[in-house]
């Protein structure tokens, strides 16, 4: 059956950004939608309790070639290096604001991101038959450069939303009519 997960970013709930609408709006559709709380804070935050969390659904059976999984900032990192480690092949990936390697937000903020990054980004075109990358020209946490070089190394597939911010609340951004028409 298709399912979709919906993955926040550092420091980030579930419940933030347009989470809450996008997994309405899914559910509304008839989707099975998860959206996990992954662990927040510099001492919990970091790949190892993220990827237990993931690992959970995926012994369940819930992420496989039928699971589009969605993810905000820090999370298109954190998604692709779980999917090209576990050698997990889904069908979709929409990453919003996505990063690699990036360091300069803050200390907290570098911090947690930091164990989420990895050398071989590329990789993760092998385990998705789509992926799809939405990001901003003035985003005030990532700079454009490194959100533009994500998405290249991934997708041809790439949606620039002009002075959108990070996509967030704090934008704007309650709900995400863009990203609808890519859902399906």
């Amino acid at each position: 059956m298709e399912n979709y997960f919906i993955i926040h970013g550092s420091f980030g709930s579930p419940f933030g950004n347009w989470f809450s609408w996008l997994h309405d709006f899914l559910e509304d559709d008839g989707k099975e939608v998860y959206v996990p709380n992954f662990p927040t804070g510099v001492k919990y935050q970091n790949y190892e309790n993220w990827s237990k969390l993931l690992k959970y659904y995926l012994d369940l059976g819930l992420i496989n070639e039928n699971t589009t999984i969605i993810g905000h900032s820090i999370a298109p990192a954190f998604i692709s290096k779980f999917l090209v480690e576990n050698k997990i092949k889904v069908k979709k990936l929409i990453f919003v604001c996505g990063f690699n390697n990036y360091f300069g937000i803050n200390e907290e903020y570098d911090t947690v991101n930091g164990t989420m990054y990895f050398d071989n980004l590329e990789d993760v075109k092998q385990y998705a038959n789509e992926i799809i990358c939405f990001y901003s020209d003035n985003d005030p946490y990532v700079k454009y450069k490194a959100e533009k070089e994500f998405s290249d190394k991934i997708t041809t597939n790439q949606i620039l939303i002009p002075n959108a911010g990070h996509i967030n609340s704090e934008s704007g951004y309650d709900t995400f009519e863009d990203i609808v028409g890519y859902l399906y």
